[in-house]
Formats: structure tokens, sequence, C-alpha cells
């Protein structure tokens, strides 16, 4: 739930407040505005699929998933292209989410 939480989050400063958003994270103004917009969405349909998946099936093979391929992304940017602190900490949480939640699943 909390990381679903943190989703809808993301996805509302994107969606509401982009500049501001891409600005703390150290992008600056981004344009079009269009993609920052889209990618908050994506953020909101993210958080559906780990809650309905938790809901209706008690599981977090999406989340987990989701996660993973977050941080691979994540680290390949800072990798090749550097980035602002935002990816690196990006990275960082959306790997220890991902752990956490598997660490809590394997309890079950």
């Amino acid at each position: 739930m909390l990381v679903a939480a943190h989703s809808v989050g993301v996805g509302l400063v994107l969606l509401v407040a982009g500049d501001w958003g891409t600005a703390l994270g150290g992008w600056g103004t981004v344009t079009p505005a269009f993609f920052v917009r889209q990618f908050g969405v994506f953020h909101f349909a993210i958080a559906a699929a780990y809650l309905i998946e938790y809901v209706r099936y008690r599981g977090v093979s999406i989340l987990l998933t989701a996660k993973l391929i977050a941080v691979v992304s994540l680290s390949a940017t800072l990798f090749i292209d550097g980035g602002p602190w935002a990816v690196g900490a990006a990275a960082l949480g959306d790997g220890l989410m991902g752990l956490v939640v598997w660490r809590l699943a394997q309890r079950r």
C-alpha cells in the first residue's frame, strides 16, 4: 500500500506541478510538458496495477517486476548518461522498496 501511495504521490507531482518536480529532480523545465504529465499518468496506472494485484490476489509480482525494471533502467541511465541526483536516488529508492516488499512477501 505504501509503495502504491508513493507512486500516486509522484504521479500527482508530475501531473499537477511538473515544472516544480522536474526542477527539484535536477532537470529544470522539461518541454513539452506532455511527456512529464504522461509520466505522471503512468505512475497512476502502475499504482493501480499494484493495488489490483495485491487486493485481488495478495500478490506482488507486478510491483517487484516494475521495481526491477526501474532499477535496471535507472542504473543504465546513470552509467551511460549520468544525470541529475534524482536518477540515482530513484534507483536506490526503487531498489529498497522492492527489497522490502520481497522480504515481507517471503514472510507470508
